[in-house]
């Protein structure tokens, strides 16, 4: 298959160029990233969701749920499934087919294992991209899931237009230290294998706390839903949740608000990037910048001083 074929390819549907473009756009290759821009006017219509949480909470379990749901209601679905990376190839370390066999042969389905790659936020590097090459192939919904949950993984939620926090019973403590984060990005906090005993006690104080947030009678009120996905229990209502929040963005505004604010803070960082590559580029044979590196090294100035010298250099600052 030529790189050329890709786009048309790509906007048809087309599997096959879909996941040779995300494979272009992985490696940095230029001739993906010349193809998104053309891909980008095909863009701005996926609902995207994300769902985290900690380990063993039963997220892949979820997604595989609310893939069927979503495909009885006949909607094309894609996943972003972020994996941690391997030490030794690099790459995911759970695969796609391992945990979501089920869908492989749904034409209306795509999954796609990324590995964070050092990434934190609990994103890969390419995530962003990965969603508007499936939101150009026509896929309805895009589901994120991230590796786990934590003060430095709720990027997805800036990301994504409905993040979904997801506990169980027996948390403990760890409900509690939601307070410093992700009660304030959840959309739909959900209580997982909550055939457990301890769950009713988990939704309890999901509600006390979500009960203290300073929300308006006219913003977003999460609710706190129980599932047991092993046993497809609550999937419904998890799905209905989730139109519910979509139908609520698109009526306040807030999903053309969001995709923008989205596009401006991918364009605020491909800046960043490349004004540094830029920077880097042309400094690093210079005389200055090379005894600059020397002072670092020898400890006669520190990280701080040195970038802000640097910066004074190039008229950045």
């Amino acid at each position: 298959m030529k790189s050329q074929n890709l786009v048309p390819l790509t906007i048809s549907g087309d599997q096959l160029a879909g996941a040779r473009l995300i494979r272009l756009l992985e490696e940095g290759h230029s001739a993906g990233i010349e193809m998104l821009k053309q891909l980008y006017p095909h863009t701005g219509r996926a609902f995207v969701i994300g769902i985290t949480g900690p380990p063993g909470s039963g997220k892949s379990s979820l997604v595989n749920c609310l893939i069927t749901e979503f495909r009885a209601r006949k909607l094309r679905v894609a996943v972003v499934a972020i994996d941690p990376t391997s030490p030794i190839s690099g790459g995911a370390l759970l695969g796609d087919r391992i945990r979501m066999r089920r869908h492989i042969d749904d034409d209306g389905v795509f999954i796609r294992s990324m590995a964070t790659r050092g990434q934190l936020g609990g994103l890969s590097a390419t995530a962003r991209e990965t969603v508007l090459v499936f939101d150009a192939m026509g896929y309805e919904v895009v589901i994120i899931e991230t590796v786990g949950v934590g003060q430095d993984e709720v990027e997805v939620a800036q990301f994504a237009h409905s993040t979904a926090v997801v506990s169980l019973p027996g948390m403990g403590d760890d409900v509690q230290a939601m307070k410093a984060g992700l009660l304030e990005v959840g959309d739909v906090f959900i209580v997982n294998k909550a055939d457990l005993s301890g769950a009713d006690e988990v939704v309890e104080q999901l509600e006390g706390m979500l009960h203290l947030a300073n929300r308006s009678e006219t913003d977003w009120q999460p609710p706190v839903l129980k599932t047991a996905a092993i046993k497809k229990e609550g999937i419904v209502e998890l799905a209905d949740a989730f139109w519910n929040h979509r139908q609520f963005l698109m009526d306040s505004g807030q999903f053309v608000s969001h995709n923008f604010e989205w596009e401006y803070q991918f364009f605020r960082q491909l800046v960043m990037e490349k004004a540094a590559d830029r920077i880097f580029s042309i400094a690093q044979n210079t005389i200055s910048f090379k005894t600059l590196i020397a002072d670092l090294k020898a400890r006669r100035i520190d990280p701080i001083s040195a970038a802000e010298k640097m910066l004074a250099e190039f008229q950045v600052l």
